[in-house]
Parts: structure tokens; sequence; C-alpha cells
């Protein structure tokens, strides 16, 4: 069989067909059919339609995205490759009688995969053929007068995607493969391709039959032996296969509508409709449409005619339907484009006419003459250096393109320059008497924080101008820092900015960004002078204290630059690059705690500190502003709620302990919220809802209407389908027997009075208001026991009263210890050792015969364990509490003290007077006990502060142990 294969083989290729390539010799064996005169005219240069080879060459040409397409040739350049190619046929067969050639004489022919599409009959394609041998052999086939060879279509790679993987790489995954393994990777259905023309590496086929692939013959070139395939046979006058087939036809017909790119196609196809048959229509429909290659490969393997036609339809439908999407979204894209260049061409027409007429500048005149009528009125008063670099940036605006970047840069360098306020001040009020009452207006107490303020004025008024400061207002939360720095300006007439800086992190906030930068803006001073547009406004920077620190740099230096008044008076912005005059500026800086502000800083800070308020200025200020407020937030007149002093007190004492007065507000806010739904509630029940009757009219339902209508639902007024009339209901009422009936009827009416009468808070109802009392009294003790001492200690949410308690462990020769608990730092565990060494040297001093200390294993606790304390002002506290439980004695009940003690006894000065006063005096104590160099703090508070209270100043420890044990060895004696 294989030496049958292999002659047959030999004598195909040296069997020259003369007359398939003479066009004298193949009249002869042409047949009538109109299909074959329309493939016929293919080869027949020569012949009196000079159109037809290049008409069909673009008819029958399919796409390739490996190289050039013949389909974009010219016929010229389509004549000129066939002339190549029978010159080379008539050279090759000079030497070799010709004999007659078919393409159904051919059964072993070379293997050439298509990556890209399969080749249908009829239609030309050119390849690329990368393997030298594989090439060889097809000139060498040419050359023989045998150009014919098998095109199959590869397979997909198993276990990869198309949509992935790159042509260039299933190329050079195919080239890399040989024999046995390239024929597994193609398909067995392909089709009988004559070499037209070979350049180079690129092979022009034309396709002619189906073919399938029967067996291996070589692998190195890949030759297989084929077996011809032939349709099915059909009945050519089937009414079904006509109407697909006129349905093919009608189809490319409403492509030729939609889509200019098959135009040359099917106009071809028209011009020679009689001369195709069925399978020649179903190949032209699928050969031209868009479909992938396996889709077409189903049409090459497809026998029956009619299923053929059927895919080759449904291709083309889906064809028809992407060319209609694609006219849609062409159109809409040029609508869009012809509108936006009409309205583009308009508007330049607009603006050349509005120039000619004068009306109109260009954009670059336009901004240039909008920053110079901002500038002028402010040209007199403006520095001579920031002038000059406003001009430059003018004429450099002038030479820039609009559409450049450096253009925007530029327009909004000087959109900030000229729109900053350059020598205008406002009008300052230095009207001590007004200063002082807009303060009061706004603020009770505080008389430090007022007087400074106006002395700060009347300095203004001497001087004839202001000159800014830096002020710091220091307190807990709650207190109207912020609120203050409010009402200095509105005293001074200043305009106010306040801004953050609690988290800052970033120096660029304070001092700007460079120009260069992408989003560049200038810093928060800057911001805040183009929004007042005064140069002397009263700025507040909020919580100074809880400046941050990340990459971007340090904020806090920064800070320095902006409020050192030596050199805020050239203040520089990177994003301006120009000097600022900040010295007019009224700086008001606020803080909860000052020793969190770095040093440099703080130095350049006048500190006023707002320790608190006490009892007494809470009532004040919750009576006369913050009930008042809150009053009108929730829409309440002010006879219809009544709010006692002792129900003030009560939620002043036992709700809200703090400094500050933020928590009272919420629980007046709270209380007036209450109110409020109390005061609808009632008014809900005296005008209930309007209902409808039974014949659709509406009826008012009062208090007492409704409770007749629920008792005596039996009574005829009710269902008499008419309006309930007043008099109907009193008769009802009086026919009501039952005693239940009269005593809700009472209750309701007693009800209807109450609602006229004042809403009443007082101590009774309060924790209806606000619930259950959060605080209790501070004094733990009514009597002090042996070994606990009260102290006074200083937090940065105001002051408060703390014990020290010390108790007996275990006792035994040698066993004297002392063991702290209370979570306390580093400060207060040294005061605890501090205080043992000097209460042994004390004792020992007061009762030698005392080994107390030396035997005493002790505990020292400060309550509660939970809160974290710490500081330098509860050694003579520790100190009394451990000599209280050596010597057996208890101290006065009334008594509180602080300070902080050396070894050698000495009183130490301590910080927080006024806190630990106030806290002092909510706990109720008379007594207190401060070092001396504090007498100059205490003297400076307030006279309803230091109302009430007995206070010694002390330098030494032993008068405080005079002053706490005094009084109980009195009793004693």
């Amino acid at each position: 069989m294989l030496k049958a294969v292999a002659s047959t083989c030999l004598q195909s290729r040296f069997h020259v067909a003369t007359t398939s390539f003479n066009p004298h010799l193949r009249r002869s064996t042409e047949s009538n059919s109109p299909l074959l005169r329309v493939l016929g005219s293919v080869y027949r240069p020569n012949c009196s339609n000079s159109r037809s080879p290049y008409f069909f060459r673009r008819f029958f040409c399919s796409d390739s995205s490996e190289g050039s397409d013949p389909v974009a040739e010219s016929g010229a350049e389509a004549k000129r490759i066939e002339r190549e190619g029978e010159d080379a046929d008539s050279k090759s067969s000079a030497a070799i009688v010709p004999t007659v050639f078919k393409p159904e004489d051919c059964l072993t022919v070379l293997a050439l995969p298509l990556l890209h599409r399969p080749l249908f009959p009829g239609f030309y394609m050119p390849i690329y053929v990368k393997d030298p041998k594989l090439l060889a052999a097809l000139v060498e086939s040419r050359k023989r007068q045998a150009p014919f060879a098998g095109a199959f279509l590869v397979k997909e790679e198993p276990g990869t995607d198309s949509r992935i993987v790159s042509g260039s790489d299933a190329e050079k995954n195919i080239y890399e493969l040989k024999g046995k393994e390239l024929l597994d990777r193609l398909h067995d259905v392909g089709t009988l391709a004559q070499i037209t023309s070979i350049q180079g590496d690129q092979v022009v086929l034309i396709g002619h039959r189906r073919i399938r692939i029967s067996e291996l013959v070589d692998e190195d070139p890949l030759t297989v032996t084929i077996d011809h395939l032939k349709e099915k046979p059909y009945d050519r006058d089937d009414d079904i296969m006509k109407a697909t087939s006129f349905e093919v036809i009608s189809t490319l017909k409403e492509v030729l509508k939609t889509s200019s790119l098959w135009r040359d196609h099917v106009q071809t196809y028209t011009q020679h409709i009689g001369d195709f048959n069925y399978p020649r229509l179903a190949d032209f429909g699928a050969a031209i449409s868009g479909a992938n290659k396996f889709q077409c490969q189903e049409v090459i393997e497809e026998l029956d005619v009619y299923k053929r036609l059927k895919l080759s339809l449904e291709l083309l439908k889906k064809e028809l339907e992407i060319s209609k999407i694609q006219e849609a979204i062409a159109k809409a894209i040029e609508e869009k484009i012809s509108g936006e260049q009409r309205r583009y061409l308009l508007n330049e027409q607009l603006k050349a006419i509005k120039k000619e007429l004068g009306l109109e500048t260009d954009d670059k005149t336009a901004l240039s003459a909008k920053f110079r009528e901002r500038l002028e009125s402010k040209k007199e008063k403006c520095p001579p250096h920031v002038l000059q670099v406003i001009e430059e940036e003018l004429t450099k605006l002038q030479l820039l393109e609009a559409s450049s970047s450096e253009f925007n840069v530029t327009r909004n360098y000087l959109d900030w320059l000229t729109a900053l306020p350059w020598g205008i001040y406002s009008d300052e009020n230095f009207d001590v008497l007004r200063a002082e009452k807009i303060l009061d207006e706004d603020h009770y107490g505080l008389t430090d924080v007022k007087e400074r303020i106006l002395e700060f004025i009347a300095v203004g008024k001497l001087r004839g101008t202001s000159q800014g400061k830096i002020i710091c207002l220091s307190g807990p939360p709650g207190v109207g820092k912020t609120s203050i720095g409010r009402s200095i300006a509105r005293a001074l007439s200043r305009k106010f900015y306040r801004f953050s800086v609690g988290g800052l992190s970033d120096v660029a906030e304070i001092k700007g960004h460079r120009r260069t930068y992408i989003g560049a803006m200038p810093g928060k001073m800057v911001q805040c002078l183009k929004n007042v547009e005064t140069a002397n406004p009263l700025v507040l920077i909020d919580e100074i204290d809880k400046l941050g620190r990340g990459h971007a740099g340090d904020p806090a230096s920064a800070m320095l630059e902006l409020l050192d008044p030596e050199q805020n008076a050239n203040f520089l912005d990177h994003y301006l690059d120009v000097p600022i005059d900040l010295s007019k500026v009224l700086f008001v800086c606020t803080a909860n705690v000052v020793d969190t502000i770095p040093s440099p800083l703080l130095d350049r800070m006048e500190i006023i500190s707002i320790a608190g308020y006490i009892t007494d200025e809470k009532m004040h200020i919750a009576r006369d502003y913050l009930e008042k407020s809150t009053r009108e937030a929730c829409g309440i007149k002010p006879e219809e709620v009544e709010v006692t002093d002792a129900a003030l007190l009560s939620l002043i004492e036992n709700y809200c302990r703090e400094a500050g007065v933020r928590n009272l507000q919420k629980q007046i806010e709270k209380i007036y919220r209450k109110i409020a739904l109390q005061l609808v509630r009632r008014r809900a029940q005296n005008n209930p809802p309007v209902t409808e009757a039974q014949n659709g009219e509406p009826i008012q339902l009062n208090a007492e209407s409704h409770c007749v209508l629920t008792e005596t639902s039996t009574g005829e007024g009710t269902r008499d389908g008419g309006e309930s009339k007043p008099d109907e209901i009193e008769n009802s009422l009086d026919q009501a027997t039952t005693s239940e009936v009269t005593l809700e009827s009472e209750n309701i009416k007693s009800n209807d009075i109450e609602t006229v009468d004042k809403v009443l808070v007082d101590m009774n109802n309060l924790t209806d208001f606000v619930g259950k009392p959060v605080f209790h009294a501070e004094r733990i003790y009514d009597q002090t026991p042996v070994g606990v001492v009260m102290g006074l200690a200083w937090t940065a949410m105001g002051g408060s009263t703390l014990y020290i308690e010390t108790t007996l462990v275990e006792q035994a020769e040698g066993k004297g210890a002392l063991h702290v608990t209370g979570q306390l730092g580093d400060v207060m565990k040294e005061s605890s050792q501090i205080a043992h060494t000097l209460a042994r040297a004390i004792l020992l001093e007061k009762d030698p015969a005392n080994p107390f200390f030396a035997n005493t294993r002790l505990h020292l606790h400060v309550p509660s364990g939970a809160t974290p304390k710490d500081g330098p002002s509860a050694g003579c506290t520790m100190i009394t509490s451990l000599l209280s439980l050596a010597t057996n004695k208890p101290v006065r009940k009334d008594l509180a003290m602080t300070g902080e003690v050396t070894l050698t006894g000495k009183i130490l000065p301590i910080g927080g007077v006024k806190e630990k006063t106030i806290a002092a005096r909510r706990g109720e104590v008379k007594t207190i006990i401060f070092p001396s160099a504090n007498r100059r703090d205490f003297d400076e508070l307030a006279a309803n502060v230091k109302e009430g209270l007995e206070v010694h100043f002390v330098d030494d420890y032993n008068q405080i142990y005079n002053l706490a044990f005094s009084d109980n060895e009195k009793t004693k004696e």
C-alpha cells in the first residue's frame, strides 16, 4: 500500500497538467456550469472581461492577520502575481512534456498549519512559512508543476484560552512541533490549496476543495495522504433550501446598507449572483463573515449543504447585528464630535466678533485686567516688593500659552497674591466700657481673663494702635476657652478666624506647599487673611497642646515663626514666597495642658489659666446662659417651665462635678427635651386627631367626647351618621350612670386643667428627667479613721480630693517595710519612700521609745486603684497618714492638705491652687494646708472661692503635725 501511495505521489509530482494552466487547452475541459465559468475567469488573465480577475481576487480572498492581504491589492498587482506564476510554470515545464493534471489526482500533500482562520474553497490566503524545510518543499513542489498543499486549521492547545494567549506565543508553539505532535494539533478536515506564488517566506494559497487527513507519510516536513470530500447530495429545487439561500442573499444586501467594509464583496456578488450554487454561496457567506476560526471550521467540516447554509446564515446574521451596533456607535460618536466641533467653531467666531467690536478680550487679557482691577484698590498700601512680584507674574502670564500647565500655576499664584488684604486693617474699638460689657454678657466670672483683655485694649487706646499679642488660654475642657476668643474678637471689633491644630502633623498646613507641587495650597494663615479680608484679625489656634509630629516635619517648630513677635512681621509662606506682615494679628491659643507644649513655643505665649468653676459660678452660668439658650433652642416658652434652684444645685453637685460646664449643658438639654415631649403629649391629648363620621364629614374629638364615645358606644348619638354636636355629647354624658365613666371624665378634665400649668422640675422629680445621681459625696468618712488623710490633687479635668490610707499588715521584730498600691507613678512612689523615711525620723523625735516603723510592715494605698496617679504634691499627706497610724491618732475630719516634702521636712510649693481649692469646697472641707510659697497664688483667687475656708501656710512639716493632731489632743485632754 505504501508503495502504491508513493508511486502515485511520484507520478503526481512529475505529471504536468498542461490543460489546467493552458487557457486554450482548458476551454475544452470546461463544463457549462456557471460556477465553473466564474472560477475559470480567475485563470484567464487575457480574457475579454479584464475586470473579473480583480474583482474575484477581492471577492474570494479572506482576511489574514499574518501579513499583507491580497484583498487590498490592486488589479494590476493581482495580474503581476499571476504572470510571475505562469512564467515560473513555463520555465519549469520547458524540459518536461506536459501531461494533464487534475486536483483530484493529488493524493499526497504537504500539511500547512493555519493559525488564525481556515481557508475556504475559492478564496485566496497569504501565509508565512517559518520552517525552512517546509518552504523548500513547497518551492520544489511548485517547480514540478504539482503546486498543491493541504491547509489545515490548528486546534487550540489543551489547557489554554485563545483569548489570553497571544498570536506570537501560538506561532512559536506550533513551529516547535514536528511530525506526529504537529499532526495531532491539526484539524482532520481542511482545504486543498493551490500555491499561486512564493515570495520569500510568504506563500499565497487559493482553496480548491475540502479534504480529510487519512495517514501520515513523512514527519519533516509533515506530509499526509488525503481523501477528497464531496458534498452530500441535495435537491436544487427544494423550497426550504431556496428560501435559506434567498435569506443569505437578503442578509448580504442588508449588510451593504449598514457596513461599507463589505460593499465591494457584495457588489461583486450581486453582479455574478447567477453563477453561484448553494455550496459556494454557503462558503462565501461564512468566509466574509467576522466569525472566529472555530465557527468557520464548523462550516468547513459540514458536508450537508442545507446545514452549511444554515451555519453560514447564522454567522451572517451575527455579523449584521454587529454592523448595526457599529453603525449606531459611529453615529453617536459622530454626532457628539460634530456637535462639539460646531459649538467650538461658533464660540471661536463669537470671540472673534466680540474682539473686533471691542466687547470682549481674550482670556489672558481678561485675566490680567481682572488681577489689575483687584489690586487697584490696595495698590497704595501694598508693599513694593509684592507689587514687583505681581508685575513680573502678569508679564509672564501674557507670554504663556493658555493650554500649558505653567499658565494655570501662574494664574492661581496671581489669584492668591491679589486676593490678600495687603495693608488693609479693620477699625478697632478701644472702648473699654463697651468691651467689659460684652465680656460680661458672654461669660460669667473669669475675672483674670477679662482683666487681661481690658489691659490689652487700654494699651491700644493710649498708643492709638494695637500690637499683635499671643495669649494662651489653658484649662480643662468645657470652661469656655474657645468662646472667650469669640468674645474678645467682638469686643475689639476684629474679624474672627479659628483653626484647630490638634493632630496636625504636616508643616505645609502652616507654611504652605511649594508652587511646583500638584494641588499646592498656601498655609492656614494665608487662607485666613483671604477669608477675613483684613490684616489684623483675631486668630484662634485651638488645641495647640495636641500638635502632632509626622514624616512631613515638626509643626510645633514651624509655629515659632508664626507666633514669634520678632519674626511674624516677615512671615514667609512657601507658596507665596513673599514676606507677609502678621505683627498686627492677635493670636489666641487654647490648650488643656501646657506641659505638652514645646518650651520654645510656650516661651512666646502669655499663659492665662482658667481653672474651672465653683458651684456658685456654675449656678449663675446655668441660670443666665445655659438654661436660656437651651429653652430657646427647644422652642419652649418661659411661662411653660420652671426649674428650681434646688434642682439645678442637685444637678451640679450630683451629676456634673467636672471643672467645665459642657456636661452641665448636656444635662440641661436632656431635661428640656423631656419637657418638650411632655408638652407635646399633653397638647395631643387636649386636641385629639380629626376623625371621619359615617357620612365622610370630619368631626373633632376632645377628651370628654372621647370618653363618652368609648364608654357609651351603644348610644344613638354615635351611630346616626351625622356630625356629633356638643349638646348631644352633654346629653350622653348625663345619661351615663356608672361611676367609672364619671371618674374617667373627671380625670380627663383635671388633665386639661394641668396643661395650663407650668412643668415644674425640682428635687423630687429630677431623677425622672436625668436618671439617678452619678456622683455621691466625695467624703468617704464622716469621721476620719486612724491612718487616713484627705489630700488634694490636680487633674486635666480640674481638681479633686484624694484619700491616702495606711494600714498595718504584720508586726514583729525587724519587720519594718512599706508596700504601696493605687497605680502610682514614679514620682509618687518616690514620695512614699521619702514619707516613710521622714515619718520614722519624726516619730523618733516625738516618741523615742516607739519602735513602730522598725517592727511593722505597712501597706499604703491611694484609692481608687483604677485611676493612674502621679505628681509631686502628696508627700506631706503620706507622712501624716503614716504618723496617724504610728501614733494611733486620727486627723481632723475637716482637714485637707497638699505639698511635697524633702528629707529634711521642708514643704515645697505645688501647682493648681485654684483647682485644689475648688475641690476642697466641693468636698465640704473647712481647713486647708498649703505651702507658704503658694500664698500669692491663693491671694489672687476670687473672694467667693476663698469664702468660708481656713487656710494655713506652712514651711516645715512640724507645723502640719501640730495642725493635724492638735484638736484631737485637746479633745483627749
